[in-house]
């Protein structure tokens, strides 16, 4: 019984933290730069689709972090954010280098990593999903 608590509290921790950070990074995107900023430094970045690019990638990074958060969703949303992180690897990070370099991956690598993570295990029972019953996420075994 403990280390399911001890479990949960883990998820809603790592929920929240890694919810919080694509919630700043989608806010960003949307209404500190701007929609048309974004677009202009999606298009510099070599981005397919610019336009349509920037919306969908800010809106799935504060909207999937809200979920994320409120454990609404966890799987989808996870899953959704790690192709966002996977995208932004390939796209833009991956000939940059790793770690401390300028442009460097490390954060989309441990950003993408957590959210497939959370795709995986779910929200636990310490969110929504958790609460209605669909807390175990896409990669859950039967006992």
């Amino acid at each position: 019984m403990a280390s399911a608590l001890f479990r949960d509290i883990g998820i809603l921790v790592a929920r929240v933290g890694i919810g919080v950070v694509f919630v700043a990074h989608g806010w960003q995107k949307f209404f500190d730069y701007g929609v048309d900023a974004t677009q202009a430094s999606f298009r510099d970045m070599g981005v397919p689709l610019p336009d349509i690019a920037a919306i969908a990638v800010a809106a799935v990074e504060l909207g999937g972090g809200v979920a994320l958060i409120a454990g609404l969703l966890t799987s989808l949303a996870g899953f959704l954010l790690f192709l966002v992180m996977l995208g932004a690897f390939l796209i833009v990070h991956v000939d940059k280098g790793v770690f401390v370099a300028e442009g460097g991956y490390e954060l989309v690598v441990g950003l993408g990593a957590g959210a497939l993570l959370l795709a995986v295990t779910g929200a636990g029972r310490l969110g929504i999903d958790g609460l209605i019953g669909r807390s175990s996420g896409w990669g859950a075994v039967s006992d």
